[in-house]
């Protein structure tokens, strides 16, 4: 059973999730129009990733017999101004989803939710990826510069990526 507390904290954090999705959709459709097809073929996977994610939290709180209720939310930002900006505002918005993630886990230690807490651990383990994934990016492009070829070589090299969904017996 989830407290109050937990219940309202993990209700709030499925709609970041969501968010996080339309951030990411908006970002796809901002490199489709600079002609970075590769980039916007990464940011629709990072879209079904988040996607899952909101999903995983949906399911869990259901499972704990709660209600799970989106709740309206502001646009996302949908103007960016070059490649390595759409990765720089990644890196600080998966920072800001670490923190929350981080301040889930306290709050389900606090709680003494023990079910929380493992469930959340996967998430904890993700942030890892999702934040290592971003400064890699970033270090390309500021390897980079204003290398017209490299900046080309780097978005076929992000069009590679594609999604695969966790396994289902994932929480």
């Amino acid at each position: 059973m989830l407290s109050k507390k937990m219940y309202t904290a993990l209700n709030k954090h499925l709609n970041t999730e969501l968010f996080s999705a339309h951030l990411y959709l908006n970002m796809s459709s901002c490199a489709n129009a600079m002609g970075l097809k590769g980039t916007a073929s990464w940011f629709m996977v990072q879209y079904q990733e988040e996607m899952v994610h909101f999903m995983k939290f949906y399911t869990y709180l259901n499972s704990q017999g709660e209600p799970a209720l989106v709740e309206a939310m502001a646009a996302p930002a949908s103007t960016f101004t070059s490649f390595l900006s759409l990765f720089e505002q990644t890196l600080k918005h998966e920072q800001y989803i670490t923190s929350c993630i981080n301040n889930l886990a306290d709050l389900a230690f606090k709680e003494k939710d023990h079910a929380s807490g493992i469930f959340l651990q996967w998430f904890i383990t993700e942030q890892i990826e999702e934040e290592e994934n971003d400064r890699e990016i970033i270090g390309k492009l500021k390897l980079i510069g204003d290398n017209g070829q490299g900046l080309l070589m780097l978005d076929n090299e992000l069009a590679a990526r594609v999604f695969t969904p966790p396994p289902a017996t994932a929480a």
